[in-house]
């Protein structure tokens, strides 16, 4: 357990140098901020996956609907040109393929709107999880420059530090008017 006895020396310098003291609470701040948001990015990135898949989906559906469109096209031209031996059977069957055309290219629309607004969704949520990103990177940033006033007894890394931190903060926040 050599980590513990580290701590604990650290903790002693700290102790004997009560200036460090809001530098490693400012550390301790930014650690639990930087946690928070990279919960708040992989969340984002996993909405954007999922409206991706979602989308592929919907248009695979919609491509599906397409094929049995052109597929009942295909079957209503060919009774319009083939001998048949009973024309009122074929009518039948034409007047069956025309509604059915019919419905699929109704149903077409909503799909693809449908498809189109996961791929809107997935936009905005990759938008959303970049200024999450983004704040995270700066946190971890001010987190790294915030530690060297320890190791240095110098304010200006704190100072630095505690700015590249309210920075990433407002940045992911931002990720909340994104969309």
């Amino acid at each position: 357990m050599p980590e513990v006895h580290e701590l604990h020396e650290q903790a002693e310098k700290t102790r004997e140098n009560p200036e460090l003291i809001g530098a490693t609470f400012t550390m301790s701040v930014i650690a639990v901020l930087l946690a928070a948001i990279s919960v708040l990015g992989h969340r984002a990135h996993t909405r954007t996956i999922l409206d991706q898949t979602r989308a592929a989906d919907s248009w695979s559906e919609y491509e599906a609907r397409d094929i049995r469109y052109h597929n009942y096209e295909l079957f209503t031209d060919l009774l319009s040109v083939a001998q048949v031996k009973d024309p009122d059977q074929a009518q039948k069957l034409k007047d069956h393929y025309t509604a059915e055309r019919q419905r699929y290219q109704q149903q077409q629309e909503g799909v693809r709107a449908k498809a189109k607004s996961f791929e809107a969704s997935a936009e905005g949520s990759e938008h959303q999880a970049g200024r999450y990103d983004l704040g995270e990177v700066c946190l971890e940033a001010a987190l790294v420059i915030t530690s060297i006033t320890l190791i240095t007894r110098r304010k200006p890394f704190w100072l630095l530090g505690s700015g590249l931190a309210a920075a990433g903060v407002l940045i992911a926040l931002s990720g909340f008017w994104v969309r």
